[in-house]
């Protein structure tokens, strides 16, 4: 797949614990106690093209300096600066690497300048390769729900061990499907588990309590940042973020009301921290629209692949009944998008990272007794579609008129693996051509499932792996991540489901239209 070896990999992070290579020195000699530190790693994501957003965080005001070569020995650097990243942002940075050749293992380093005195940290190294222009053989992953139900890092067992066996993997980028964080799910030192053993976490303040506060939120993420297998992970693999409910509470939408963990009950606030965070602490590149604010957007990855990124929260109406006329999820904004962004797509894959599955219904208590409120596009009424699964429709529909093939739905959300089939000729709503839907997940946190499928769009359920204990630990080995891999002759997809260590226990091979 890719040109970097592991034994180079390993190699780079030695490097990157502190040495420095020829032609990094720091702009003014001092101790290392008076040099600003990278508190968290390093992040490359959101490749487009020529460019990589590459992301650090710093412990002062200081200015992040990158530099990247086609060589490891940075022989001849391209240097990028950033903004002053001070307390407004919580020190964080985040710059756009351009110019990068096509199809080129690229390594950056990375150091900090004070603001005042030019003081330099020490540096630290990642990698990526940059996106091809020539049809190549692909593999990412993809995978949700990080920290959640309580399940944070456990040196007992290594931490978070999956995004070692995803690094492992050697992907060419991570998609994060959703649940970056869980700003809701205070982390304890202790949980009994299932099978009476005791998991045992790191804990730290920002964690002792649900997020409210924007120093809160950012702590979530400084919490997962502690692990030295998703820091090694992050410093290796370009990412892709997505959001879901968990970045601000639990199944939110408008109106949510929140519980009495909440000084405040103003869901709006509590999402603009929460939003202000997430963006902080992504390698994203910043959007102009809604006020740089916008998640949803599309990435190619060469002829091969475009990536559709969805944003399932922002622009959702309240979770209800879900039933009768059309109701806001995606928005119509977004939808149209999604639509216009799909059609004129020339690559051979168009994968759509969604942060929800379609046919699994997802249960948010009552509207009222005996009436179900739901959470996501299913509203359990297996007849033609209602609510929000008509924005669903009207997508499949466009999809099917304007002759748009090889669309494979990628997400996670619900704490299980699967691989769900969707054809019309099993559904209510038959305006479509048949497709996949693959389900990853969780990377580090409570397993549940299996959801109960929705048949107003015809899914069958291929395969499916879930917990017969409710929020069982990561103890009972219920996590899962998700690989594709695309070759680059024939075209053929093939999408591997992959447990906690890597191993693989299922495995769909697809061919391109």
């Amino acid at each position: 797949m890719s040109d970097f070896n592991l034994g180079r990999r390993r190699i780079m992070q030695v490097v990157g614990a502190g040495m420095l290579l020829p032609g990094l020195a720091p702009a003014v000699i001092a101790s290392v106690k008076d040099r600003p530190q990278l508190t968290d790693g390093v992040q490359s994501g959101d490749l487009l093209g020529d460019k990589a957003m590459v992301w650090s965080r710093t412990d002062r005001p200081a200015r992040m300096v990158v530099e990247w070569d086609t060589r490891s020995v940075f022989s001849n650097p391209r240097r990028f600066v950033s903004a002053l990243a001070d307390a407004g942002c919580d020190f964080t940075a985040c710059v756009e690497l351009s110019g990068l050749p096509a199809d080129q293992a690229i390594f950056y380093r990375v150091h900090f300048e004070d603001a005042q005195s030019g003081v330099a940290s020490e540096p630290w190294f990642g990698h990526l390769r940059s996106v091809p222009q020539q049809r190549r053989d692909i593999r990412f992953v993809w995978s949700g729900d990080t920290a959640g139900q309580g399940f944070g890092i456990n040196p007992e067992i290594g931490g978070m061990r999956i995004y070692e066996a995803m690094r492992l993997r050697l992907p060419d980028f991570f998609i994060h499907s959703g649940d970056t964080i869980y700003a809701d799910g205070p982390i304890p030192a202790q949980i009994a588990t299932e099978s009476g053993r005791i998991w045992c976490n790191i804990t730290t303040e920002a964690k002792s309590k649900v997020a409210e506060s924007l120093a809160e939120f950012r702590g979530n993420y400084r919490y997962n940042l502690l692990d030295d297998n998703l820091r090694r992970f992050n410093a290796e693999v370009p990412q892709i973020w997505q959001w879901d409910d968990h970045e601000v509470t639990n199944n939110w939408s408008p109106g949510k009301q929140l519980d009495e963990r909440y000084r405040s009950k103003d869901i709006h606030s509590l999402v603009g921290r929460a939003r202000q965070a997430w963006l902080e602490y992504a390698p994203v590149r910043r959007q102009r629209a809604d006020q740089g604010g916008r998640i949803y957007r599309q990435l190619s990855y060469g002829p091969m692949l475009d990536v559709f990124v969805l944003d399932m929260r922002s622009y959702r109406g309240p979770n209800d009944d879900n039933l009768g006329a059309s109701k806001a999820f995606l928005g119509r904004e977004q939808l149209a998008w999604l639509k216009r962004e799909l059609e004129n797509s020339k690559a051979q894959w168009k994968v759509i990272a969604a942060d929800m599955p379609i046919g699994l219904g997802v249960p948010d208590g009552e509207v009222s007794p005996g009436l179900a409120r739901w959470e996501a596009i299913a509203n359990g009424d297996p007849g033609p579609a209602q609510g929000r699964e008509r924005e669903i429709a009207e997508l499949l529909g466009h999809l099917r008129a304007r002759q748009v093939h090889n669309t494979v739905w990628l997400t996670a959300d619900v704490h299980y693996c699967a691989a769900h089939h969707y054809h019309p000729d099993r559904a209510a709503f038959q305006d479509f051509e048949p497709f996949w839907e693959f389900v990853a997940g969780p990377l580090n946190a409570g397993s549940f499932g299996p959801n109960v499928l929705d048949k107003t769009f015809g899914p069958r359920v291929v395969f499916e792996k879930a917990p017969a204990v409710q929020n069982s630990s990561p103890f009972a080995g219920f996590q899962f991540f998700g690989e594709v891999n695309i070759d680059g002759q024939s075209g053929e997809m093939g999408v591997v489901l992959r447990d906690l260590d890597g191993v693989s226990v299922f495995e769909q091979k697809l061919q391109p239209v």
